[in-house]
C-alpha cells in the first residue's frame, strides 16, 4: 500500500487503480477532483487517451465491411489486456509509461 494519499482522501495507488477500473469515466473523474497527486493525475490523463483513443478507433472500423470486424476484435483484446495491465501496476504504486499515449500524458501533466 503507498504511503501516501492523494487531495481525494484515498492512498494514490488506490485513485491511479480507480482511474483504469472505470477506464475512461475514472479518468475524467480523478481529472476533475484530484488536486496535488502527480501519481494520480498521470494515470487518470494515461487512462483518458488510451480509453478515448479505442473507442475512437472502434467507431472508426466499425465502417471498415469485414476487416473492420477483426480490427474491432483485436481493438477489444489489446484493450482488456491493457485495462488490466494498468490496474495491477497502479495498484503496485508503479508508473507504467504507455508508448506515445503515456508521453503524450506526461508532457500535459507537467503543463499542469
Amino acid at each position: 500500500m503507498s504511503p501516501f494519499k492523494s487531495s481525494t482522501g484515498l492512498y494514490e495507488n488506490i485513485a491511479g487503480f480507480l482511474c483504469y477500473l472505470f477506464a475512461f469515466v475514472g479518468g475524467v473523474v480523478f481529472l476533475v477532483i484530484e488536486r496535488r497527486s502527480r501519481f494520480v493525475l498521470f494515470h487518470a490523463l494515461q487512462s483518458v487517451m488510451l480509453f478515448a483513443g479505442i473507442m475512437i478507433a472502434h467507431a472508426v472500423t466499425g465502417f471498415i465491411p469485414f476487416i473492420g470486424l477483426v480490427v474491432n476484435l483485436l481493438l477489444t483484446l489489446l484493450g482488456v489486456f491493457l485495462w488490466v495491465i494498468l490496474m495491477f501496476t497502479a495498484l503496485q504504486g508503479k508508473w507504467l509509461k504507455l508508448p506515445w499515449i503515456g508521453e503524450l500524458a506526461e508532457r500535459q501533466l507537467n503543463r499542469m
